[in-house]
């Protein structure tokens, strides 16, 4: 099993602990946060979960009991620490948007990148929507893709606010480097409706004349299924649209764009079903660090 610890002791960092206890792979050394007093030290503890509240100082005193740590900060921590994680020789995986290692989307290239020292899993809407753009970019051409995450707004802590530039720039970024479009666009929406809403998603890819629909339409609905091995409440609510342009679009003129609707909610494991943004980074969070345990350990995961 890989040792491993989490920092970041909030809705993120908890919700991650329960996760990763019941993976068969990770063995959790430690919940780290800087707040004695705050609930996901607390719940830590009653679980039997070594704790502290000295934030980046334990992992300096404990680094030879930790192969690989969770980062989930913010991304303004992430970039102060990333130094430290690297010269203590322990494997990071961000789940903040500070983008400091390659981006990892483990239903796109998941092994791509096991033995890099720093991992960036992108932001909710990342996870959420990159495997789409990239099922599609496999079988066709796609200029331009944007994509709008609607998230509740009780779902949005201030380490995701204070994020939320950080959001638009990675998760754009990563459509083209991990998703394969030519441009893409990324747009973040607090809904504050009461009941809150679960995780909506919206990605459009702009199509060239040529492309085979059916061929794309199979490629989404493959993808969807293999998000939703390690991701179970990610869902489609519709099948594909094809809707006939043309459209002009920052990546030129397409003739047509596919329209996929997906929904996420969350295991509930600490935060509510409808924290599906914060449930899938968490789930991710998960898969690629038995990915990268596996890889250490020359096994295949």
């Amino acid at each position: 099993m890989t040792a491993c610890a989490i920092l970041g002791s909030g809705n993120i960092g908890t919700d991650l602990m329960y996760k990763v206890l019941r993976s068969g792979e990770l063995d959790l050394r430690a919940l780290i946060g800087i707040d004695p007093d705050s609930e996901g030290l607390d719940r830590a503890r009653k679980l039997g979960v070594a704790v502290s509240s000295q934030g980046l100082q334990w992992l300096i005193d404990n680094a030879d009991q930790v192969d690989l740590l969770f980062d989930a900060t913010s991304a303004g921590v992430h970039r102060s620490h990333a130094p430290t994680y690297e010269r203590l020789g322990i494997v990071a995986i961000d789940l903040t948007p500070a983008k400091i290692g390659p981006p990892v989307v483990p239903g796109v290239n998941l092994r791509d990148h096991v033995h890099a020292p720093n991992v960036n899993l992108i932001t909710c809407g990342g996870q959420a929507t990159t495997p789409v753009v990239a099922a599609v970019s496999r079988v066709a051409r796609v200029p331009y893709a944007e994509i709008v995450s609607t998230v509740a707004s009780d779902s949005a802590g201030p380490g995701t606010r204070a994020n939320i530039d950080e959001f638009t720039r990675t998760t754009s970024a990563c459509l083209e480097e991990v998703g394969g479009a030519g441009i893409g666009k990324a747009i973040m929406i607090l809904n504050p409706s009461d009941p809150p809403i679960m995780m909506r998603n919206t990605v459009y890819c702009g199509l060239k004349a040529g492309f085979d629909s059916v061929q794309i339409t199979e490629s989404i609905m493959k993808t969807v299924e293999e998000v939703r091995a390690y991701v179970p409440g990610y869902r489609l609510k519709g099948r594909p649209l094809f809707e006939e342009g043309p459209f002009a679009t920052p990546g030129g003129i397409v003739d047509t764009r596919v329209v996929v609707l997906l929904e996420v909610s969350g295991a509930a494991d600490f935060l509510p079903e409808y924290a599906g943004n914060l449930d899938i980074m968490t789930a991710a969070a998960v898969r690629v660090g038995e990915a990268i345990g596996a890889a250490r350990e020359g096994r295949k995961s």
